[in-house]
């Protein structure tokens, strides 16, 4: 079996936008380099100045190089055929793929990653960097930073990893299914190995245990695994893979707990490479409260976490609409709540639908009447139910609960209880904040599944 070396310098940290300026390739029999070939490449492109002090290659230098379109051929025939082997291989294969692909070249390679390898046949070090590594296994790691001298750095610790693979770990990781091949730098197999497939959510972690991502899936193992497939050149792609360290789970009995467990996650940590979370925020609440003058008022107010709302929206729109209509069924006062402004008295007044409490002219006690009138009828008209579903095991079965228009939570009742003790299930419910996002899943899955849902109203 040949192997090929490979280290690369670049203009910068992804293929997308960037080039390569220099290439070093090393081929390795298993024992010894029998091959090489190096050169520097001219990128076409600027090479900004934190990277010219990084590697020394400035612009001058590749001014008179070979684009890399013209020593394409040659890059390939030394590739095929052979394993791609650096540290941190999918940085490098990624750029050299992309740059063939453009060449009319289409590399298809197994990959070793040294990073990887090292973890598992050299545990115990501090760093996997080349640097680091090469410092503390006593390798000669001259011109840093530079395609040959970290080829050259890497081979002979290609050589060191193969005398030390007594046990046939790298021939397993080259075997086509082998998932090591696919997996990030820094990601241990030991989480993918503990993943199950079943619905849930999953939490990719930095060094530092971090949640960086939360996602939700049916099948938590194919789910996480597919993020590692593909060579794609985007850039956030590229970074994002590079800062995973460790991937936990929480196994969920259906897809849809799977789906609010994934909401409530993101809005709690916000991780930074999740998107669109601002669709998970209340932005307004349909507030009451008495004025120093007696009567009881409703409003529409930004949404307060410690605060009563009687409902909740994620448009002022939406908010104003809702009172529009209880206001009219009820025949409320605009101005008491807050629709009109600057009058003396509101319009509806002047039609009879408001009985003048905008002019002190109705008793409070009349008119907070039909406030309370207005608010019963709101909660009773919300939507209070529980929805029975898979458990996470044939022994149990999952609940949402649903009281008065809000989400109250989740969780799991043994097949034997009676689900129709509320006590009971107050008792194994796990609370969740709730939103329209979410409240809107529920509901439209009880429509879906009317079987699965069974109405408070008949709750001991």
């Amino acid at each position: 079996m040949l192997y090929a070396v490979v280290d690369i310098e670049t203009t910068g940290g992804q293929p997308s936008g960037n080039g390569i300026t220099e290439i070093a390739i090393l081929i390795h029999d298993g024992v010894k380099v029998i091959d090489s070939y190096e050169t520097l490449i001219n990128p076409n492109q600027y090479i900004p100045d934190y990277i010219q002090a990084l590697t020394g290659i400035d612009n001058e230098m590749v001014m008179d190089a070979p684009e890399f379109n013209e020593v394409a051929p040659k890059i390939y025939d030394m590739l095929k055929d052979k394993v791609f082997v650096a540290h941190n291989v999918n940085f490098d294969f990624s750029f050299i793929h992309h740059q063939l692909s453009v060449a009319g070249f289409q590399l298809k390679s197994k990959k070793l990653c040294t990073v990887r390898t090292s973890r598992k046949l050299l545990p115990g070090h501090a760093s996997y960097s080349l640097g680091k590594l090469c410092s503390a296994l006593r390798i000669n790691l001259n011109d840093r930073h530079r395609a040959g001298g970290d080829a050259r750095a890497t081979a002979i610790l290609l050589t060191m990893l193969l005398e030390k693979d007594t046990d046939g770990v790298i021939s397993q990781s080259l075997h086509k299914a082998s998932k090591a091949q696919a997996l990030p730098p820094n990601l241990p197999e030991k989480y993918i190995d503990a993943l199950p497939a079943s619905p849930g959510v999953y939490y990719f972690k930095d060094a530092k245990g971090k949640i960086v991502y939360v996602g939700k899936a049916v099948n938590i193992k194919k789910r996480v695994c597919s993020h590692f497939t593909g060579n794609s050149i985007n850039k956030q792609r590229q970074e994002f893979l590079k800062h995973i360290h460790e991937v936990d789970f929480t196994v969920c009995g259906t897809e849809l707990m799977a789906l609010i467990l994934e909401a409530s996650e993101i809005q709690k940590n916000w991780p930074e490479n999740n998107r669109a979370l601002k669709r998970f925020e209340q932005l307004y609440a349909l507030y009451t409260f008495e004025d120093q003058n007696g009567y009881m008022r409703f409003g529409i107010d930004k949404y307060k976490k410690n605060s009563k709302a009687l409902y909740t929206f994620s448009s002022l729109l939406a908010g104003h609409s809702m009172l529009r209509a209880m206001i009219a069924e009820h025949s409320l006062c605009e101005k008491l709540c807050f629709i009109q402004k600057n009058r003396e008295s509101c319009t509806a007044h002047e039609s009879g639908n408001c009985h003048g409490a905008c002019l002190k002219q109705e008793h409070p006690y009349s008119y907070n009447t039909r406030v309370k009138a207005a608010i019963l009828h709101l909660k009773s008209s919300l939507p209070s139910f529980v929805l029975l579903d898979s458990g996470r095991n044939e022994e149990e079965q999952s609940f949402l609960l649903v009281e008065q228009g809000k989400f109250s939570g989740m969780g799991y009742i043994s097949f034997h209880s009676d689900v129709q003790n509320m006590e009971l299930l107050r008792s194994c419910l796990v609370p969740y904040p709730s939103n329209d996002y979410i409240l809107n899943m529920v509901l439209d899955y009880a429509v879906l599944h009317p079987e699965k849902r069974l109405e408070l109203s008949d709750f001991t």
